[in-house]
């Protein structure tokens, strides 16, 4: 195996527009989220594009970092019902007592339809039934 080309070039390649570079970049970093967790929280509020900020929560996510805590607090509220589904794997990786006890209010959260309702409830179940 490679060595890790790190934090930088990882980013440069998710950001590439070959898909198999992109896969590289994300699946490189993964097992080093937790070491660049700030890094990724910080390009995470500077990204712009859905689908890489989508990626870079889930890295996030897979840093199983307490710092994360807030920004998954923020997401599990956000109008974009996919990066809603990555703040609630977030916050069931960190497995702590406050983010268990924010999984189990945001069962009464209300979003804009019925619809998103039902949407998020079900991400919700899904996630912490492990049927993700």
């Amino acid at each position: 195996m490679k060595k890790f080309p790190g934090f930088k070039k990882c980013m440069a390649m998710m950001n590439n527009r070959d898909p198999q570079l992109q896969e590289n970049g994300f699946h490189w970093l993964e097992p080093h989220a937790r070491e660049h967790v700030y890094e990724l929280m910080e390009a995470f509020h500077k990204e712009e594009k859905h689908g890489l900020r989508c990626w870079l929560l889930e890295l996030i996510g897979s840093a199983k970092s307490t710092a994360a805590f807030e920004l998954f607090a923020a997401q599990l509220r956000s109008d974009d019902e996919r990066l809603r589904y990555w703040a609630i794997r977030g916050l069931k990786n960190l497995n702590t007592k406050e983010a268990r006890t924010l999984l189990f209010e945001a069962r009464s959260f209300s979003f804009g339809t019925p619809e998103q309702n039902l949407a998020f409830r079900d991400d919700l179940d899904r996630v912490l039934n492990n049927q993700n």
